[in-house]
């Protein structure tokens, strides 16, 4: 059977409007325009200096979009969007809804208005909700309503990190918390606000940090300093037993791992794990002029 789990932490803002396609999408990281009705796009507000002032799921309705967005930047994510209104005709809305994740066997549902999670194939589905009837709906659906803790350890487990808990809002560029990997970013389309940092970090491969997927060889706390050698590499976000997402100097991993040194977390070890949806330079592969 299916699970689904209420995620506490999302929200729904509605973007409508006779503009708010073109609004949308020349704001955002991703492209919006022509998106079919039902399907969604991962995508991102950024700041003029290219850092995410908050990411979310784009879903196109046939009366506009629905952001499903982290709980904690809504009214910021709708304040700024406000600021880039001028005259163009959209709505934004705060809706009263709660978002469902569908999980672990979710091929087999058919919900109505479900949609798949955009970024990784295997991630599941979400579904926008009634708040006073969403867990009815969801095991009339018959599925198995779980904890949303449960949904966690099955993303942490997938390598996919998570806005806020991952990466801070306002300090991290798209590549440092890999959008780029997870279809966030469509480097085709025109400007967009914080575009060129961006693109300049695509086309130089500057982005020295990154977050990974780490086994934890002992006890270790969200938000502990990740060391190596003394030094600082980054910072642990999720955990979830032996599991966890680190925010991650690779340069600094490197030095660590061909010095026989541990990459530490507190008093635990921490392994860098490879998921296989990333495409990028991991700690210990070959340098590009090494590897030709």
């Amino acid at each position: 059977m299916a699970k689904a789990a209420i995620l506490s932490d999302r929200a729904v803002l509605k973007v409508s409007g006779e503009d708010a396609e073109h609004f949308l999408h020349n704001l955002v990281t991703n492209s919006i325009e022509g998106l079919p009705a039902g399907e969604a796009r991962y995508a991102a507000l950024l700041s003029p200096q290219g850092k995410i002032i908050s990411d979310f799921l784009v879903v196109a309705t046939e009366v506009g979009f629905l952001l499903d967005v982290p709980k904690s930047r809504v009214e910021e994510l709708k304040k700024r969007l406000t600021l880039y209104k001028l005259r163009a005709k959209v709505t934004l809305t705060i809706e009263d809804a709660v978002v469902a994740a569908i999980f672990d066997g979710s091929g087999s549902v058919t919900l109505t208005e479900m949609f798949a999670d955009p970024r990784i194939p295997g991630l599941g589905f979400r579904v926008f909700l009634p708040s006073e009837t969403a867990s009815d709906v969801l095991e009339l659906a018959e599925l198995k309503v779980v904890d949303e803790d449960e949904y966690a350890s099955f993303r942490i487990a997938l390598g996919v990190p998570e806005s806020g808990r991952d990466f801070a809002f306002d300090d991290a560029f798209p590549h440092e918390a890999d959008m780029d990997q997870l279809a966030g970013i469509d480097f085709r389309k025109g400007c967009y606000i914080g575009q060129e940092i961006v693109s300049r970090m695509q086309h130089r491969g500057t982005a020295r940090t990154r977050l990974v997927p780490v086994r934890i060889l002992g006890s270790a706390e969200p938000g502990a300093e990740v060391t190596a050698g003394g030094k600082p590499l980054g910072t642990l976000g999720s955990v979830d037993g032996e599991r966890g997402i680190a925010m991650i100097r690779i340069d600094r991993a490197d030095d660590a791992l061909a010095a026989g040194e541990p990459i530490t977390a507190g008093t635990a070890t921490l392994i860098v794990e490879r998921p296989n949806w990333a495409r990028f330079r991991f700690p210990g592969d070959p340098l590009p002029d090494a590897a030709s």
